[in-house]
């Protein structure tokens, strides 16, 4: 079985691992699960605006579907006055590591911030990839606004 690779995959830069190491260090500081616990606070993100600065978030894990951390890293960024976002990533509390964006985050990401290059786990190590390409044949919502 072949895995697909996103024509824009990239081997991370340093710049991207700093990106990581702000998500890592963002949720082991902020987890409340020790390990192999469920919490409410698992996976943390970074986003990186275009001027260099990283804006982190942790996810609130309910039963209803809280927030992932992605959303909530998103959110702090525009709220901190980011317009223009050049790369996502998530990490998992315990050392678990860099996470793969769930379907909903896909979508937004697509939806919202189309160019943005996330950094995800693959069989040969940390790749970054512009989001638009993790959702082949995607739902368009602006189609569906008529």
């Amino acid at each position: 079985m072949s895995t697909f690779v996103p024509a824009s995959s990239l081997p991370v830069s340093e710049a991207e691992l700093a990106v990581v190491e702000a998500a890592r260090s963002t949720i082991d500081a902020a987890t409340d699960a020790g390990p192999n616990e469920d919490g409410i606070h698992t996976v943390g993100a970074a986003v990186r605006s275009a001027d260099g600065t990283i804006h982190v978030g942790v996810n609130l894990h309910h039963f209803t579907g809280g927030p992932c951390a992605e959303l909530v890293a998103l959110g702090a960024a525009r709220a901190s006055g980011a317009r223009e976002l050049t790369h996502i990533v998530a990490v998992a509390n315990h050392g678990r590591g860099v996470m793969s964006p769930c379907g909903r985050d896909r979508q937004v990401l697509a939806d919202h911030y189309p160019d943005i290059r996330v950094i995800l786990p693959s069989p040969g190590g940390l790749i970054s990839v512009i989001a638009r390409e993790l959702l082949p044949l995607a739902y368009d919502h602006t189609a569906q606004q008529v």
